[in-house]
């Protein structure tokens, strides 16, 4: 089953046979329900009169059951142990309505508090502008049209590239759904609009091999982080750093962007902060320096996972390249296999400038991975799609938001079932 009917389903028509029985099965409940009915509202004057001498002989039966003492005594007894409301004050009522209210407001509290987000609510919640932002368009796109023609096609392709799919994306699609109209021939623009969410699927599924799984190692798993300034690749690096220590791993930071004093600043506070230790060094250091005393105490100290934060000065394209090469083959020099992962942190909000950064960071180094950050708070995150189409990289971890855990291993489902739900 491909991804589109995993997350939407198949579209089939009833057949006549399931549809004649069940209006069958619906005729047969009517008929039977109304002699039922009569019938209860008809009751027997012979019943009647059975159920009255069995009233009577019930009460002969209280009457007899009252002359025995015993009983009498230990309906007392209960009794007594009972308060009488009459006799309790108002003053006493109050206070057992408020104990009550305490007592209640007690077991409420901890369940509010166990309430946590699952992964699909917080894809829900991170694409919800996305998602209404193209919904809304699409929509209205369709309302414009009356019939499928070329200007419906050009509007299309042109409504596309505004939410962030990409040039490619685009032009591709509109391509397929001209075919796809002919085949079908289809005259109305409603009869496209389950085609475009499913070609767009298609897009993003391509061969169903995504690479989305993070490649972690039995021993030591050495990631490294680039992107340029702003983008939230630090952040992502700390809130990384608390997911894994709370899966129980031995984490530690390294902070080789030695450029910007403010950005080793920041990674040290986001170590004391989730508890793990930080690699650094003087200021303006070597940065293959720095990454080779964290690989060396990474080593010695038997770390799971090192996380290794670099400059992003891509507007000085030959000093980057010059110093994550360097970075490289220190890396390679204590464990030859490594880096195991090479992310890209890119801003979602950037929209297609995000994808300008991902194609020159992808001539400067081999990369692994996307790490898509501030999700939550645009309604571009269509430009996964370009990513994928146009680059073909991974999108491997995603920010769903603010809090030190809104941070994931993406799902190429979730994300489109959070992209594109409602809008079949």
């Amino acid at each position: 089953m491909g991804l589109f009917d995993r997350l939407f389903g198949k579209k089939e028509e009833p057949k006549i046979e399931e549809v004649v029985k069940e209006a069958l099965e619906n005729l047969d409940l009517s008929e039977a329900t109304e002699p039922a009915l009569t019938e209860a509202e008809e009751v027997p004057q012979e019943e009647a009169e059975v159920k009255s001498s069995e009233e009577e002989e019930n009460q002969d039966t209280v009457e007899e059951s009252q002359d025995s003492e015993p009983a009498v005594e230990v309906h007392q007894e209960e009794v007594e142990e009972l308060p009488n409301s009459e006799e309790v004050t108002e003053e006493e009522n109050t206070e057992l309505l408020e104990t009550v209210e305490e007592n209640s407001s007690e077991v409420l509290e901890p369940e509010m508090t166990q309430v946590e987000e699952t992964v699909q609510e917080k894809y829900d919640r991170s694409l919800k502008k996305t998602r209404t932002g193209f919904g809304a368009r699409l929509n209205a796109f369709f309302a414009n049209f009356r019939s499928v023609d070329e200007e419906f096609f050009e509007e299309l392709e042109e409504l596309l590239i505004m939410s962030d799919v990409g040039v490619q994306v685009a032009s591709n699609l509109t391509e397929e759904l001209r075919y796809e109209a002919k085949l079908e021939n289809a005259k109305k623009p409603d009869a496209l609009r389950r085609v475009i969410i499913e070609k767009l699927v298609e897009l993003y599924e391509k061969d169903g091999n995504y690479d989305e799984s993070i490649h972690f190692q039995d021993g030591l798993t050495i990631m490294l982080f680039v992107g340029v300034n702003g983008v939230g690749k630090t952040t992502s690096i700390g809130k990384l750093a608390h997911r894994y220590k709370q899966a129980g791993k031995k984490v530690m930071l390294v902070a080789a962007d030695t450029f910007r004093a403010g950005a080793v600043a920041q990674l040290a506070e986001w170590g004391r902060r989730v508890d793990v230790p930080v690699v650094t060094g003087p200021e303006k250091a070597d940065p293959a320096s720095v990454v080779f005393d964290g690989m060396e105490r990474a080593v010695a100290e038997g770390i799971d996972i090192l996380m290794i934060d670099t400059a992003g000065r891509l507007q000085n394209k030959d000093n980057l390249m010059a110093e994550l090469e360097k970075i490289g083959r220190i890396i390679k020099r204590v464990v030859p296999e490594a880096p195991h992962e090479t992310f890209l942190a890119l801003d979602a909000s950037t929209g297609q400038n995000a994808l300008v950064q991902a194609k020159e960071f992808s001539k400067i180094t081999p990369l692994t991975g996307i790490v898509l950050t501030k999700i939550d708070g645009t309604a571009r995150g269509g430009v996964v799609l370009a990513i994928r189409e146009e680059l073909n990289i991974p999108v491997k971890l995603i920010g769903f938001g603010e809090k030190i855990d809104d941070i994931g291993e993406f799902n190429s489902e979730n994300f489109m079932k959070g992209l594109l739900e409602g809008l079949i």
